[in-house]
């Protein structure tokens, strides 16, 4: 069907934010079950390499769970305009002679 100009059934508002594609996730699954199906000579692999280069093993790791576990983003927690909430709190490791604190 061709595209006709005015059309009234033409989304004109986009795909909603935040939605995936459809083709996208379709491969994100099937990738995921051929990493289910040969996790056990993904880890034969990985300790292969790992004996040769552990660096490598540990970054092709890491780039592994990229795809799948999400990384965590760095939180900083303040108070009101950023005011540092642990200002009062005080820590009482003892005197230095290893003696506990009373």
């Amino acid at each position: 069907m061709p595209f006709t100009p005015g059309d009234e059934n033409i989304n004109k508002n986009g795909r909603p934010k935040g939605s995936k594609n459809k083709i996208s996730e379709e491969i994100r699954t099937a990738f995921q079950l051929v990493l289910e199906n040969k996790l056990p000579d993904l880890e034969r692999w990985l300790q292969q390499t790992a004996q040769d280069d552990p660096a490598k093993a540990i970054d092709l790791m890491i780039k592994l769970s990229n795809r799948f576990v999400p990384e965590l983003s760095r939180q900083e927690l303040t108070g009101a305009d950023g005011a540092d909430l642990f200002k009062n709190i005080k820590f009482d490791f003892g005197d230095d002679k290893g003696t506990e604190p009373s």
